[in-house]
């Protein structure tokens, strides 16, 4: 459950950074790879281009964050103690 409030946390931070800079990689690699053509569409006063190059970038940061947290927490967790019955 942590994991995916990380995930949220860090997909909503990089959707901002994206639409404030635009460039951030590899959000607009992905899309011109696609070879979508570009539009001046808008949704909500954004340019539909930086949008999906938003969310991109939001999804794959979100995930490699969500990775390095699941194996930090996992390194971190204490291991139980197993104590030896007497024969």
């Amino acid at each position: 459950m942590k994991g995916a409030l990380v995930f949220i946390a860090v997909f909503i931070i990089f959707l901002a950074i994206t639409l404030a800079y635009s460039d951030l990689p590899p959000g607009k690699q992905i899309y011109e790879a696609l070879n979508v053509p570009t539009t001046d569409y808008q949704v909500l006063g954004i340019q539909a281009t930086t949008l999906i190059e938003a969310v991109f970038n939001g999804v794959i940061y979100g995930i490699i964050v969500w990775i390095i947290y699941s194996v930090a927490a996992r390194a971190t967790k204490k291991k139980p103690t197993q104590t030896q019955k007497p024969a």
